[in-house]
């Protein structure tokens, strides 16, 4: 009888199977939402593959990109760019002995800057185009994700929205870090949310490093982990058991390869210890982080909209958009963070709200709806970029000008270079870093007047700053004549300056000429009385200041 059964196992088996076939598949019910209705289904993503994705990046790029490049050089670089250019432009060794004191939160963009600099120059063209290529790729980054949340016709208002933004061009041609956030910020959340939908262990060791690219832009750029945490619980308690426990271990990973630079940095804090805002410049912070108010009301506005539309992400919207700048606020005491360029990774998080209530308008934020309709709501959200551009003039062209109050470093080097003489002197006064300035706009220069009063240099104090001379009567003993640089306010051109300084050259020289620019002054100082003698060889020192 043993014989037969596996026959008879067999024919079983089979039997089940048809019977099981003929049962009809039992449709999974909805969870019910503690807090309310069954929870809706996931968004339907656009499906269409590079044909949909390829216009949401590649026309908010462009558009990015034909607002930043044109004229990227013509702004005068001011004091932040000129710290970037000197770190930028030491050696590995003197920019390690540099950021032991300063800066060292900034030394992997500084690195960076040091490579790029050494293959293509450091004009201000060259300087800029780093952040701006890097600000475009954030304008395409943020069409994806609108994308991947919603539709891609919300991602494409919102990318291409996002370009036109005064603060995003002012940003975006800026030689400091704050563009890199914004992509690094983009860019780990659009991994974060595919990550989501399908877990890889490749992809999240790809999200791991996106946290340092944060952290080495800008520290105050991690807030945004506050808004990923919110994402991955949503997940989890949808039933993602993995979620929780990848996003742990990947977020902890790279939070460690920034702990060592924001611990150091941390002791360096008093660099920006000057920045103490008030409630003034909390109610002044949409047209500071926008560029202009014209701006800032209308995107804002549309962005709470949006919220309300949204309700499944607006906490994780919250924790991106508001969380940064009130933390900041509060704590600016202690960590002086609270400005509005440090907080330039919030403005997609608002554009893309803005866009979202835009995209409601032509259906379901889930890409449902009648053709005709999807179609009028593509144009109303062209038109409302359209618009937005021509709101945003006033704000670019102030976006695209020197710096409010910056001094005219550029036309005061022209001027110093057309006039000055074999053995002319150099000095400088005022609260402007008016050396590192002209060390600048006088790299090029194949002879320059010699900064007579430098004692040590940047490099051998490992600071922005250098010495000045202790007896500088001595110093300027064989100079003949003597141009000081100064942006010192008032009659006075003494002011802002080591008394010994000014005591020296009043007893030595006599006033000879005098150019005011914007914001700075250059003078020449011919010398009055006998030379004195020298006994100090600061006169005679080869030195590269800052």
């Amino acid at each position: 009888m043993s014989l037969f059964l596996p026959s008879q196992l067999r024919r079983a088996a089979d039997a089940a199977a048809e019977a099981a076939a003929r049962v009809p598949k039992a449709v999974r019910p909805a969870v019910p939402r503690e807090d309310g209705p069954a929870e809706p289904p996931a968004p339907r993503r656009d499906r269409g593959g590079w044909r949909t994705s390829a216009p949401v990046v590649a026309l908010p790029t462009l558009l990015a990109l034909v607002m930043l490049l044109p004229g990227l050089g013509d702004r005068q670089l001011w004091r932040d760019e000129h710290a970037t250019w000197w770190a930028a432009s030491l050696s590995p060794h003197d920019l390690s002995v540099l950021t032991k004191s300063i800066d060292i939160v900034f030394i992997p963009y500084y690195l960076g800057m040091h490579l790029w600099i050494a293959v293509f120059g450091d004009s201000e063209t060259a300087l800029r185009i780093p952040g701006a290529l890097a600000m475009a790729a954030a304008a395409g980054l943020l069409g994806l994700l609108g994308r991947h949340l919603f539709t891609a016709r919300v991602g494409l208002v919102a990318g291409l929205a996002f370009a036109v933004v005064p603060g995003i061009t002012r940003y975006g041609q800026e030689v400091r870090p704050y563009a890199f956030a914004v992509a690094a910020v983009l860019l780990s959340t659009l991994l974060l949310l595919r990550l989501l939908e399908r877990h890889g262990f490749k992809g999240w060791c790809a999200y791991a490093l996106t946290v340092p690219l944060i952290g080495w832009s800008h520290l105050a750029s991690l807030c945004v982990l506050a808004a990923h945490l919110a994402l991955v619980i949503r997940a989890r308690r949808a039933g993602d058991r993995i979620a929780g426990w990848a996003w742990t271990a990947a977020a902890l990973i790279g939070l460690c390869l920034v702990l060592p630079m924001a611990l150091a940095g941390s002791g360096q804090s008093g660099q920006i210890a000057w920045n103490n805002p008030t409630l003034h410049d909390l109610q002044t912070y949409p047209e500071q982080l926008f560029g202009s108010w014209a701006v800032a009301v209308p995107v804002l506005v549309l962005a709470v909209v949006g919220a309300c539309l949204v309700r499944e992400y607006v906490l994780p919207f919250a924790l991106w958009t508001v969380l940064p700048p009130l933390l900041t606020f509060a704590t600016a005491a202690q960590l002086h963070l609270f400005l509005p360029r440090y907080l330039l990774f919030t403005v997609p998080a608002w554009v893309l709200l803005a866009a979202a209530a835009l995209g409601r308008a032509g259906g379901r934020l889930n890409g449902e709806g009648p053709r005709a309709l999807r179609t009028g709501g593509l144009v109303l959200g062209l038109v409302a970029v359209a618009g937005l551009t021509l709101a945003a003039q006033p704000g670019l062209r102030t976006a695209r000008a020197d710096i409010a109050g910056e001094p005219d470093f550029r036309g005061a080097a022209a001027y110093l270079l057309a006039h000055q003489k074999k053995g002319d002197a150099l000095a400088y006064g005022g609260q402007f870093s008016e050396r590192r300035a002209l060390d600048y706009e006088l790299r090029d220069a194949t002879t320059r007047p010699k900064d007579v009063l430098v004692y040590r240099t940047p490099q051998e104090l490992g600071s922005y700053g250098a010495q000045e001379c202790p007896r500088p009567a001595s110093c300027l003993a064989t100079t003949k004549r003597l141009w000081l640089v100064t942006t010192a306010f008032g009659d006075d051109p003494y002011g802002d300056m080591p008394r010994a300084n000014a005591k020296a050259i009043r007893a030595g020289f006599r006033l000879a000429d005098t150019r005011a620019l914007h914001n700075v002054r250059v003078l020449l100082f011919t010398r009055s009385a006998a030379e004195h003698p020298r006994d100090d060889s600061a006169a005679d020192r080869a030195v590269h200041a800052s």
